[in-house]
């Protein structure tokens, strides 16, 4: 039986979510990207300047889930719309405040909680869009927009900053996401609801009887259990981002510049294999069988670096660190289907909200943990520990999909 093909609407939808997504990447990791130059030129404490940092994570953190609610019931052409014109407004506000550090973390805060609406909404439009056979593709290239988008803030904000100060990047950030915004008017569009037609009563595909209106959180453990594995594959996935330019100087006597390539490298093919992998989600017919493969290999590779780090190995080390890193991202676009699938069109913003969240909040404590940990038992017991949570993921992983918008 031949599967329907994607409009060629679902394509356009798609790119102007990858690029939405890429331009909320820009307002949250930009600052990150201000600390040497707030640091250094403006004499800003480590602890300051590091504060403007994250100021934009603290306001996506506590946005998320309520820009997905948003999106539930009014639709992602609108809560994309309005989350990216209201972060191109915060940052134009900063601009004549940005000399005050108290007022420079407070509006960029609120641009990352304005932010914080695509990252709910453009995933759930690309859901919408997409027929069941082609979601993992789709959303494993929507996935890759995160890291491009952190790949042009690195690129873009320290020059701004060197030639323009603070205000430079926030002006670059309000004309992106204000063009942004206007695209999204013009060329997004609600997808059509499947549900619409079939009664509350109606059993859904892959849902044993419950109706799409009820709370999916209370019909299974399903969404519980991904976001859990979700949680705990942040782990590798942020030790390794964290922490392994480091680990490549220190540990294994890699040349600074040397690995500062290979972390770019593991970027690169990680935000790839997000692509592939959910293609061969679509090609077998099954996100959690994946998701579940992706946990077990990141346990492996993470004890591998462990293992390595016993002694210097810089070839292997490389290697395995490209491998690790890059699988240790793999399951984003599946895990985020998955969520989608199985909260159906009324719940998915929300669940991608949550989704979101406890990525974003485990990730705030791989950082300090970590650090810990290597401090007190060094590298290999570190990630030996780190390679625990992934063992842990494998085993919470569900047995079968459940869809609820098919």
């Amino acid at each position: 039986m031949t599967m329907p093909a994607p409009s060629r609407q679902a394509w356009v939808i798609l790119v102007v979510g990858v690029l939405a997504q890429m331009a909320a990447t820009v307002a949250i990791t930009g600052p990150a990207f201000l600390i040497p130059y707030l640091h250094t030129e403006l004499g800003y404490s480590l602890t300051r300047a590091g504060t403007v940092g994250v100021a934009p994570s603290f306001g996506l953190i506590l946005t998320l889930i309520a820009w997905g609610a948003f999106a539930d019931r009014f639709g992602e052409r609108l809560a994309m719309t309005l989350g990216l014109g209201l972060t191109a407004l915060a940052s134009a506000a900063a601009v004549p405040l940005s000399a005050s550090p108290a007022w420079l973390i407070v509006t960029v805060a609120l641009a990352g909680a304005a932010a914080a609406s695509v990252n709910s909404a453009s995933g759930r439009v690309v859901i919408g869009w997409f027929p069941r056979h082609r979601r993992g593709l789709a959303m494993g290239i929507r996935q890759m927009s995160q890291p491009l988008g952190t790949s042009v803030a690195a690129l873009a904000v320290p020059p701004l900053a060197a030639a323009g100060g603070i205000t430079a990047y926030l002006w670059f950030t309000a004309a992106v996401t204000a063009v942004l915004t206007i695209v999204t008017v013009v060329l997004v569009r609600n997808p059509p609801r499947a549900e619409a037609a079939r009664p509350p009563s109606a059993p859904e595909h892959g849902d044993p009887g419950t109706a799409s209106a009820m709370n999916p959180y209370r019909s299974d453990g399903f969404l519980w259990r991904i976001h859990t594995v979700s949680a705990l594959l942040v782990v590798p996935q942020f030790a390794f981002s964290t922490y392994g330019l480091i680990w490549l100087i220190a540990n294994q006597g890699v040349p600074a510049a040397v690995a500062g390539g290979i972390v770019a490298a593991a970027q690169i093919i990680g935000a790839l294999g997000r692509l592939i992998i959910g293609a061969a989600s679509d090609a077998l017919g099954s996100r959690v069988a994946l998701i579940r493969l992706v946990a077990v290999a990141a346990c492996v590779l993470t004890l591998a670096v462990a293992l390595i780090s016993l002694t210097p190995l810089p070839l292997v080390a490389a290697l395995v660190f490209v491998l690790a890193s890059s699988v240790s991202v793999a399951d984003n676009g599946l895990a985020f289907a998955s969520v989608a699938e199985a909260a159906g069109p009324r719940w998915s913003g929300k669940a991608l909200g949550a989704q979101n969240t406890g990525q974003f909040a485990v990730s705030a404590l791989v950082g300090p943990g970590l650090g810990a940990l290597i401090t007190a038992f060094g590298y290999p017991w570190a990630f030996v520990i780190v390679a625990a949570a992934p063992l842990i993921g494998a085993a919470l992983v569900p047995k079968h999909d459940v869809d609820r918008i098919t």
